[in-house]
């Protein structure tokens, strides 16, 4: 019994390295399929989870944002009155309050702060910077060491944010919301928005009273706890990205299927005969079709390997030229990702193995 599950596995085996060019391909398109769904979900989880990160470092309690406001900040305008302030810090609770307009360097997609440094800094522990100091004029920008690593800048360099020219003035430690910062009444007439603002981050010393009293003070205002919001930066939160993800993953499967279909199909058509000579030495229809499709899990099991390690090489390229993009790959969907390259290539193999199981022993020995 041993000996003819060996002899049947050698069979598999030969016939896919009689045909190394097919068998590549497909092995080729399972690990295309697995490399995209993983380093699409890992990006997007990635972005939104540092993101998150990086708010909590500004070291608020509580976020103040303008009604139906998303939580991307990027989408965020500065409809709300800079005045507001005056409002908040008489607030029972409120410690201290920041305000913030936040704006989008389109041509990197960098997201930058437009701040009122000393309130700002005094939300938490300060920036700590690695180099250079504070704002020392209007058109200065104070920038984060991975940012500054990324686009190798130094203190006194200048740079053009917003087709505005900047002098970095500082570059500190990451970690507290933005990458670049500017004065805010800069910002304020950059974008037009004089005296308004985008949101106010508020540190407070009872952070759920102090929500509850800020509720009372704006009840038509978006008004989060900043644990509230970590919970909410997260890729499975966010409805508004899964028609992309669903897409990406759909066109995985979609180029694995079809690949291993054709592949397979042809297979089938030139092994005619080889079927034929099967089938009437007796092999049934169920046997036939086991050996198409275990040939064709054999190709994505090695299609699987190389998507996985295709997927943490890119990983490490990325994140050592592009040190700013961070890349997390839930395990989950590292097992998503083996589950739908195997349901791909299976799909993809059956109507070729039931076609070939269906194959006449005398026509197939026939067949030329």
């Amino acid at each position: 019994m041993a000996s003819k599950e060996f002899t049947y596995w050698r069979l598999v085996w030969s016939n896919l390295r009689v045909r190394p060019v097919r068998t590549g391909l497909s092995v080729v398109a399972v690990a295309m399929q697995v490399v995209l769904i993983l380093l699409i979900v890992g990006m997007i989880n990635g972005v939104v989870t540092e993101w998150g990160q990086r708010v909590q470092g500004v070291g608020a309690d509580l976020l103040v944002r303008p009604p139906n406001s998303s939580i991307f900040f990027a989408f965020s305008t500065a409809s709300m009155q800079q005045s507001l302030g005056e409002q908040l810090v008489k607030v029972p609770g409120v410690e201290a309050i920041s305000p913030v307009l936040v704006m989008v360097e389109t041509k990197a997609l960098d997201i930058i702060y437009g701040i009122d440094y000393q309130s700002f800094n005094d939300l938490s522990a300060g920036f700590k910077f690695l180099a250079g100091g504070p704002f020392r004029g209007p058109d200065d920008v104070i920038v984060d060491n991975i940012k500054a690593q990324s686009h190798h800048l130094t203190v006194g360099e200048h740079i053009t944010l917003l087709n505005h020219d900047f002098t970095v003035r500082g570059i500190v430690e990451s970690g507290k919301g933005a990458r670049l910062f500017i004065p805010l009444g800069t910002a304020q007439a950059i974008t037009g928005a004089t005296e308004k603002v985008s949101m106010f981050y508020v540190r407070s010393s009872n952070t759920h009273s102090t929500l509850g009293n800020l509720e009372k003070l704006l009840p038509t205002y978006r008004i989060l706890s900043m644990q509230e919001y970590l919970t909410l930066m997260n890729s499975a939160n966010l409805p508004e990205l899964d028609p992309f993800i669903n897409s990406m993953v759909g066109l995985g499967v979609a180029i694995s299927f079809l690949v291993v279909f054709l592949a397979t199909y042809t297979i089938v058509l030139e092994r005619t005969h080889e079927i034929g000579i099967l089938k009437a030495l007796g092999a049934s229809r169920a046997q036939v079709v086991s050996l198409i499709l275990q040939e064709t899990l054999l190709m994505a099991g090695f299609g699987i390997l190389l998507g996985l390690g295709a997927t943490w090489l890119t990983r490490i390229i990325l994140h050592h030229n592009v040190p700013s993009l961070t890349i997390l790959i839930p395990w989950h969907w590292v097992a998503n990702a083996i589950l739908l390259a195997l349901a791909a290539a299976t799909a993809g193999a059956f109507y070729p193995a039931y076609r070939a199981a269906r194959f006449d022993p005398i026509d197939a020995l026939a067949y030329e």
